[in-house]
């Protein structure tokens, strides 16, 4: 069990370094838009994180789902947890959606928003963490 906890939280460390920077490079690319600098990168490197990032999150779930139910670990603060999750996933949907409108030139926010997009991966993220750790029930 161990070792699947260990890949899990590897998984899932990879996972959460494509939620912090993906939203960066939106930062960027609709900055640079701004001031009519080349993006072509930014579009690519986004597409390919995000793409890193997914398959992170597909393992990172397969191994939380072996932890949860081949080895029982269970508890109110499990179900609790993967209600945050749930919002981790749409948050992850919700970067997709920004990937295909950068990839087409047609993200409209600015870059204030994907700061504070940002930002709301913590909201989400800390309270994972805090059940994982003190188990409060």
């Amino acid at each position: 069990m161990l070792w699947i906890k260990t890949f899990h939280i590897l998984f899932v460390m990879s996972w959460l370094a494509g939620i912090f920077y993906l939203p960066r490079i939106f930062v960027h690319y609709t900055e640079g838009k701004e001031a009519n600098e080349d993006v072509h990168r930014l579009k690519i490197m986004g597409e390919r994180l995000f793409k890193f990032m997914s398959l992170m999150a597909v393992i990172s779930i397969i191994l939380g789902a072996i932890l949860w139910l081949w080895f029982n670990i269970t508890g109110e603060w499990l179900y609790v947890k993967l209600i945050f999750v749930f919002m981790l996933l749409l948050y992850h949907g919700f970067c997709w959606k920004y990937v295909i409108q950068m990839s087409k030139d047609t993200l409209l926010n600015k870059g204030r928003f994907y700061r504070n997009f940002n930002e709301l991966s913590l909201v989400i993220i800390i309270p994972i963490l805090i059940l994982v750790e003190v188990k409060p029930f």
